[in-house]
């Protein structure tokens, strides 16, 4: 399956040296639209993680009962993006101190979410969450929800919600930030 919007690859092909990290930020469609137009960024697809049934279907996933999370596969290349760079996006696209949803997308699929495929990741993903929970709280937001877990399975979204924002350029989008900034880290 081929990226709609940049005709790569969505699951080989990488060049040597790229690296994954999951987000979830909301709903799936908005928040994949704000990681493929980033330099450095390979190629994104839409995916479930964070749950326990190996293969959800979109239905399932918004009863809940799988547990998993609309989320967001981005392979990049660090040579190009930094980590940094792209924790920076993930935690000014959305808020993330909302728990269970973003704006009026409600269930556990919208919750806020990092997974990392390394310790590095990890340890600078649980940096930034210290960073930005102080710079919301200074601002009056309660504390951040956001999981950060650690080589979660992805199970791929149906081809329809892939690029969907592309495919279906008026399709809703409700995330939106907090209007604060991650600082250095």
């Amino acid at each position: 399956m081929k990226h709609f919007v940049t005709g790569k690859s969505l699951f080989d092909e990488y060049p040597d040296g790229s690296c994954q990290i999951i987000f979830g930020a909301g709903c799936f469609w908005g928040v994949e639209r704000v990681f493929w137009q980033l330099d450095g960024v390979w190629t994104t697809y839409v995916s479930y993680s964070g749950g326990r049934r190996e293969n959800p279907s979109y239905e399932q996933v918004c009863t809940g009962v799988t547990g998993h999370a609309e989320t967001v596969n981005v392979i990049y290349q660090p040579d190009e993006i930094s980590l940094e760079s792209l924790l920076k996006v993930f935690w000014e696209c959305h808020d993330p101190t909302q728990g269970n949803r973003q704006g009026n997308d409600i269930g556990s699929q919208y919750r806020s979410a990092i997974y990392c495929e390394s310790q590095q990741q990890f340890e600078a993903a649980s940096k930034s969450l210290e960073l930005f929970n102080e710079v919301l709280t200074a601002k009056g937001f309660p504390k951040i929800t956001t999981e950060i877990g650690m080589n979660q399975p992805s199970f791929v979204a149906e081809e329809y919600h892939q690029q969907y924002l592309a495919k279906n350029p008026n399709g809703y989008c409700g995330i939106k930030g907090t209007g604060c900034m991650l600082p250095p880290l």
